[in-house]
């Protein structure tokens, strides 16, 4: 007869993933990023379990231009019910360590996914009615335009872009779901990995995710254009780029747009400034770690004269010969 009892390695899981339902109620799941040339570090709407947070009433004002619907939280059930559904979730897996059943683990995973289907689907439906559904009589009308935000990623509605992605608490959620599949595998038999390797991938997993916004976003020539001269970018040894510490980049086709604007918005939350190596071809390399050649014979499109280099020798060689002048890069983001 079967042995239907649980792992060490599932209830282990059981006990992270209840840990993990029950501490998603209380942060941000789900946030929904506006950004706009008037916004420069952007708008957001955080989604948490029982509410609406973030920039809800700047949001609501603009949006009442375009005759989209006003956002209360007490319009919603769904903020009524899913702190239950999510503290039930958790009180099931935490409980499950105890009665020691598989049934209940596989019952539990098979729940929770028909949760995710569901929540997404109510999620994309909310986000099209939202869109939608407009005032008739709306100051601002564009015909057979919809303004539906993306259900994940982005999308350009009008002149603001508009980023939908996991917070804190969907993330914790989507952990909580990966860590029961692997336990549903373990209890099937159907892989064979040690219980302390397991949980160092799924924490790797997690950290590489958590980073994964750290890097330059590629400039593409000919068809990005310059956030601060709105100038397209084509030369791909001048440009630079901001990254932000929400993960929006702005692009420049000179270093010295990239230096006039942030010195114009000391309200960016900049997280990393990225240059052009004027010795490759549109490659962006951290700012602060490359070496500077500034006049002379130096021509850039937007007349900043600037040339970044990774190497110092190259600089050097380049500062003879172009008769510029070495510069760090602490002269030029000066404010």
């Amino acid at each position: 007869m079967r042995n239907n009892t649980l792992s060490r390695f599932s209830k282990i899981v059981l006990l992270l993933s209840g840990l993990l339902f029950i501490g998603s109620i209380f942060v941000p799941m789900w946030k929904i990023e506006l950004t706009a040339p008037q916004y420069p570090e952007g708008l957001v709407l955080k989604l948490h379990a029982s509410k609406i947070a973030g920039d809800v009433e700047i949001i609501n004002g603009l949006n009442h231009y375009i005759g989209m619907k006003t956002l209360h939280s007490e319009d919603f059930i769904e903020f009524t019910i899913l702190p239950i559904i999510l503290g039930f979730f958790g009180v099931i897996a935490l409980g499950c360590i105890f009665y020691k059943n598989e049934k209940i683990l596989y019952t539990l995973f098979g729940s929770f996914v028909l949760f995710g289907i569901a929540a997404g689907l109510d999620f994309y439906r909310w986000n099209y009615e939202y869109g939608h559904n407009l005032d008739p009589n709306a100051a601002i009308r564009v015909p057979g335009m919809a303004y539906q935000p993306p259900v994940l990623g982005y999308k350009q509605l009008l002149n603001f872009g508009a980023y939908s992605i996991p917070d804190i608490g969907g993330w914790m959620l989507i952990t909580a779901g990966v860590l029961l599949f692997l336990a549903v595998l373990k209890q099937k038999k159907m892989f064979f990995f040690k219980t302390k390797t397991v949980l160092s991938i799924v924490i790797l997993a997690v950290l590489f995710s958590s980073c994964a916004n750290d890097k330059p976003v590629p400039i593409k020539l000919n068809t990005d254009n310059c956030d601060f001269c709105k100038m397209g970018i084509t030369d791909g040894k001048h440009g630079a780029e901001i990254i932000t510490e929400k993960g929006r980049a702005y692009k420049f086709d000179d270093i010295a747009c990239m230096v006039n604007y942030t010195k114009e918005n000391p309200e960016l939350k900049v997280k990393g400034y990225y240059v052009h190596d004027y010795t490759l071809e549109n490659e962006l390399i951290p700012a602060e770690k490359a070496f500077y050649v500034s006049g002379g014979a130096i021509k850039s499109p937007m007349n900043g004269n600037i040339a970044a280099f990774t190497n110092k020798s190259q600089a050097k060689a380049f500062e003879a010969e172009s008769q510029g002048q070495e510069k760090e890069w602490s002269t030029f983001i000066e404010k």
